[in-house]
């Protein structure tokens, strides 16, 4: 079984110029809930001087509907943003944390290590409110700056978050560097360093049109937990040239031919994604739409 963290709502909107409102945000999460999907990233907890977008991430914490079985996840970078995700119905904290020093600095002026230091101690207090974490590392497969990140640093990382109660470990393509065979060896290595129990996901951007390979190398290797956002929106506000995620429709579609279980509509999926490109009046990166899997699916 699939399983599709969706985070258009968070990662797919933050560096868009156009501004979208609350009650947009709301009417996109209500949805992509229909369709089937589960879990969400809905916002993220920063200065909203720094991500505009991300301003109202209380009021469309305090709209969104409790519905049995899906999961709201809120994005937490420092101590202040954490007390403002407890103040609501978030029912899971993202934390992330580069694994390269330079990316790092440029976004959220730490190193790694200072990263992780105070983040152990946000991981610590969510886990005290009863408030499960996730850690999204970044710069995984490759940084802008410096280039190769060892692989070895990156499991450091993971490591020192477990060991403070992180509950999954999320390796992210922040800018689309990876390459099929470089996501089946990390993935193989990462099993072998931490074994099967501790539950992996994976998180890619398009930026040299990879992002599918690299989403199928990882499901070869054995991961079934995905993020991706809807219509391929989003990119990184501190990474040159970013491009956006691999697009949730485009995703669903493959797993569909190549027969995995989703449990998503993928028909209502792309309804969605043609109502989005209204909201934000341009026509969305993602492909399905495009390539004629919408017209078959019409004919059914």
């Amino acid at each position: 079984m699939i399983h599709l963290c969706e985070v258009g709502a968070r990662d797919g909107l933050q560096n868009e110029k156009k501004h979208v409102t609350t009650e947009d945000k709301v009417a996109l999460l209500n949805q992509l809930m229909d369709t089937g999907i589960k879990k969400f990233e809905t916002a993220s907890f920063v200065n909203p001087k720094v991500v505009p977008q991300m301003a109202d991430a209380e009021a469309v914490m305090e709209a969104l509907p409790e519905r049995e079985g899906i999961t709201y996840a809120g994005l937490v970078l420092s101590r202040s943003g954490l007390e403002r995700a407890l103040a609501t119905k978030v029912d899971r904290l993202h934390i992330t944390a580069a694994t390269s020093d330079t990316f790092n600095q440029k976004n959220v002026r730490r190193t790694v290590s200072e990263s992780v230091e105070e983040l152990s101690t946000v991981v610590e207090d969510a886990s005290a409110a009863g408030r499960p974490s996730a850690a999204i590392l970044s710069t995984v497969f490759g940084c802008p700056y410096e280039g190769t990140v060892d692989r070895a640093r990156v499991f450091r990382v993971a490591e020192a978050f477990l060991d403070v109660g992180v509950q999954e470990i999320v390796l992210a393509d922040t800018t689309g560097m990876a390459n099929p065979i470089q996501v089946r060896d990390t993935v193989t290595d990462f099993k072998r360093s931490f074994g099967e129990e501790v539950p992996l996901g994976l998180h890619f951007h398009n930026t040299r049109g990879l992002g599918l390979a690299n989403v199928a190398a990882g499901y070869e290797a054995g991961v079934r937990m995905f993020d991706a956002a809807l219509g391929g929106l989003g990119g990184c506000p501190f990474a040159p040239i970013a491009v956006g995620n691999v697009a949730s429709e485009d995703m669903i579609h493959m797993f569909q031919e190549m027969g995995a279980e989703t449990g998503i509509d993928l028909e209502a999926m792309l309804n969605t994604s043609k109502w989005l490109e209204t909201v934000m009046e341009k026509t969305l990166p993602g492909m399905v739409m495009k390539a004629g899997a919408a017209s078959r699916l019409a004919e059914q």
